[in-house]
């Protein structure tokens, strides 16, 4: 008796919508809206930015938007899914297949083109706060190692990790009515970062350069930052800090290490 071979078995299809937020400045007098687009999520990875990658390379190679590392470090698929800013490489697609999935670029920036938004405003905001290491002695850099002990380091927890994907500043109600001269949650962050760090000379001059009713303090600790962001890092913990020393409420403790090695 011969045996039969079994066919293979052929997965349902389980397909899924993605609204996504089209605009292309090449045709201005088309107005922004939004395209559905199907994916079989059987074909799929699991996350927003595997949909994206697929709808781009299989489905519609017009649409427009930032990626890189896939890996939540680099930060450039920063974009609103559902309501929530959030990276799309971090962003689980929702399998509930009656809900489809909506994407939009990050809220209240001018948007070059579908999902990217124009980050000259913040690149500039982040540049002015001056992110690097300040000694009054800068000839001697290179040289020899700055010595921190492990208290001191463990300071610049929860803030060097930012990857300055801009999600807790475009949650910022405050930042989408002054950011022009609010600063924003991301760049106030990087700012305490180097105003706290042991190694830095340059801490009065970092705080005048923010004395002013708008770079910090148009912060209405509305903690929309803190709730947003990808990284579980909390801005709004940060600007408070930035804000005790503006006020001399507190002051930068001494470095328990001084000098080189």
């Amino acid at each position: 008796m011969s045996q039969t071979a079994t066919e293979p078995q052929v997965k349902e299809r389980r397909v899924k919508k993605f609204m996504v937020y089209r605009w292309n400045p090449e045709t201005p007098e088309t107005k922004p809206y939004m395209q559905t687009y199907e994916v079989d999520l059987n074909a799929c990875g699991p996350m927003v930015l595997d949909a994206l990658i697929k709808i781009k390379n299989e489905i519609d190679p017009t649409l427009t938007f930032r990626r890189s590392c896939r890996e939540g470090i680099c930060g450039s698929c920063a974009m609103n899914i559902g309501g929530s800013n959030t990276l799309a490489c971090l962003c689980k697609i929702d399998t509930n297949l009656s809900k489809p999935v909506k994407i939009y670029p990050l809220p209240h920036m001018y948007v070059i083109k579908d999902l990217v938004p124009d980050m000259n405003n913040f690149y500039q905001q982040y540049k002015s706060i001056q992110p690097y290491l300040q000694r009054k002695n800068e000839g001697s850099f290179g040289s020899k190692q700055l010595l921190q002990s492990v208290d001191d380091r463990k300071k610049l927890d929860g803030l060097y990790e930012c990857i300055l994907c801009a999600c807790c500043s475009t949650s910022c109600p405050s930042y989408w009515w002054n950011s022009d001269r609010y600063l924003g949650p991301a760049v106030l962050m990087q700012a305490y970062r180097w105003v706290i760090d042991s190694r830095d000379e340059a801490t009065e001059q970092r705080l005048d350069r923010l004395r002013d009713p708008f770079s910090v303090y148009r912060c209405h600790t509305i903690m929309n930052c803190t709730k947003t962001c990808p990284k579980h890092l909390n801005p709004g913990r940060a600007i408070g800090e930035l804000k005790k020393l503006l006020s001399g409420w507190a002051k930068k403790e001494e470095a328990e290490l001084k000098g080189s090695a």
